[in-house]
């Protein structure tokens, strides 16, 4: 934060949590998988500052998993219909009308806004109708209103900026871990898949080639080559895990190996593919979603980056999550060299 934002915020009326003590609070996340994680902390924050406030989501449709993954932290999901300003989604506009008169009818104490600086977000926010907004961002003043607002940080990794706002609401941080809690039901599916069949924990490492860009992807003759080395160095089996459409990605990585490797990018929902990670010895991947699942199950990785901001989306734990930026694909040994010292524990 510069000098000139800590002027701005010690100027800015606050909101105290403790004081207010919200009966409800909606926050606004419609984001993707690996953002939704990175949210993980600054939920906890407010859960436990908020044990007996109904916290309700909004977000992307899909993020309903996320919702069911996290029932200590959300009481209620909403799913986001879209607004021709965000990227995320195409606007659904049969759902909008009946999204804003759900939410609206509930009535909320306090609406968070948690996607963003707010240049776009904090008027959807605003629009949700709660008693109060806060959130990043710059003002939108209305008279009458009860809004709170604090300056976006403009560097810093994202479960940090996050739990920059909850702090400032009076929410102070109950550790900076990510999470990622695996069910009964994520066993289950990964067993009827008979995926994981005579694969014995600790001894495969799984490589996910996929991203949800494909120019974020390094390139598959990459990932074979350091697969390859690690099998034959190590004597671990490969596993190439990826979603169902990522299918000809992964058989692209076993086309280029020389060691046979399990092709795992079947049907699975995220906590089944990730039930099948945490087994694993290390995960090899890109700057995606399943980069954050290593995080919250400790699993070991090397995340390879080409084009987000590696300060803000590099795991925090850097002992155990070794991260390269190598757009190019110029830094294989390298990538090689990360993943052997954290399979011999360095």
């Amino acid at each position: 934060m510069n000098a000139e934002q800590t002027h701005l915020k010690s100027r800015l009326p606050e909101l105290h949590l403790h004081n207010r003590k919200p009966g409800s609070l909606v926050i606004f996340r419609a984001l993707q998988l690996g953002d939704m994680l990175c949210a993980v902390p600054a939920l906890r924050a407010l859960r436990t500052a908020l044990p007996t406030t109904r916290i309700a989501l909004v977000g992307l449709p899909w993020a309903v998993q996320f919702a069911e993954r996290f029932p200590g932290y959300i009481d209620e999901f909403l799913a986001f219909p879209g607004h021709h300003s965000l990227p995320e989604q195409q606007v659904r506009t049969d759902a909008v009308a009946p999204f804003y008169t759900a939410v609206h009818q509930r009535s909320f104490d306090l609406a968070l806004q948690m996607h963003g600086n707010g240049e776009i977000t904090n008027a959807i926010v605003q629009s949700f109708g709660a008693r109060c907004v806060a959130g990043f961002g710059v003002p939108l003043f209305h008279p009458g209103r009860d809004d709170y607002f604090y300056p976006y940080p403009d560097s810093g990794p994202e479960p940090m900026r996050l739990l920059e706002l909850t702090e400032q609401l009076g929410a102070p941080p109950i550790g900076t871990h990510l999470e990622f809690p695996l069910t009964a039901a994520d066993e289950r599916e990964l067993a009827v898949s008979g995926v994981a069949d005579g694969l014995e924990p600790g001894t495969y490492v799984c490589i996910h080639p996929g991203a949800r860009w494909r120019d974020k992807c390094w390139q598959p003759q990459l990932f074979a080559h350091v697969a390859d080395r690690l099998a034959a160095e190590f004597g671990l089996r490969v596993v190439l895990t990826g979603a169902s459409n990522e299918a000809a990605l992964t058989a692209a990585v076993a086309r280029h190996m020389r060691t046979p490797a399990l092709d795992a990018a079947v049907p699975l929902s995220i906590g089944a593919m990730a039930a099948l990670m945490s087994r694993a010895k290390l995960l090899l991947c890109n700057d995606t979603g399943v980069s954050h699942i290593a995080a919250g199950l400790k699993l070991r990785s090397v995340v390879v980056f080409s084009k987000a901001d590696i300060r803000r989306w590099a795991p925090l734990d850097q002992q155990r999550h070794r991260c390269l930026w190598d757009p190019e694909g110029e830094r294989a040994d390298e990538v090689l060299a990360e993943a052997r010292a954290l399979l011999c524990g360095e």
